[in-house]
């Protein structure tokens, strides 16, 4: 049990920070994909909210397992083409900072939304990521391969709390909650100190 549960914590805290990336500026599709892939990793806000989109999958079990981050992948690819578009959408950070408080609070809750609600939530999440993809995409990206690196680096992330999530059941109903209530809770509070610009 203790050691499932260190498992546990120890994936949060891996997958939680910020990826060391060291990628040079190039041109083409090595840009393109190299920028894309590391943008989502690049950032506490990021990286949380989408493992905490995992974890909340798992937990709401059955066909919200891969509906949801599958939703969450192509309703941000759609807030990237308004980004890199340039059309404005409202309070862009203030939302993605949101989505860490909110997912790590349903998480910590183990709110058991139905998918229809879960969905919804997720989509508008997912416009604030995707935008804040696409305005800050370099200029030497090529964009359908800049689109692909971010789209399966969040992938990555959603497959990082979907593991978590198991981990976390494996741990047993007691400790695994605890475990779960924990992971939820060090996001939302993180979330506040995004909202606050502590973080």
């Amino acid at each position: 049990m203790k050691s499932a549960i260190k498992s546990g914590l120890l994936a949060l805290a891996a997958a939680a920070l910020p990826a060391v990336a060291s990628a040079h500026p190039a041109i083409g599709e090595a840009a393109g994909f190299s920028h894309g892939f590391a943008h989502p990793m690049s950032g506490l806000d990021h990286a949380l909210a989408m493992v905490m989109v995992g974890v909340f999958a798992f937990q709401l079990g059955g066909r919200a397992t891969w509906l949801v981050p599958t939703t969450f992948v192509l309703v941000m690819a759609l807030g990237c083409t308004l980004g890199a578009a340039g059309i404005a959408v409202p309070f862009v950070e203030i939302g993605i900072a949101l989505s860490v408080v909110v997912l790590g609070a349903v998480v910590a809750l183990n709110v058991k939304a139905p998918l229809a609600a879960a969905l919804g939530v997720i989509g508008i999440f997912a416009i604030f990521h995707g935008h804040a993809h696409g305005a800050e995409m370099p200029e030497n990206a090529a964009g359908a391969a800049y689109a692909a690196g971010f789209m399966i680096a969040t992938a990555l992330l959603h497959l990082a709390g979907l593991a978590l999530g198991y981990v976390i059941g494996r741990a047993g109903e007691g400790q695994g909650a605890f475990v779960t209530r924990t992971a939820g809770s060090i996001a939302a509070i993180s979330g506040i100190g995004l909202l606050a610009g502590l973080i």
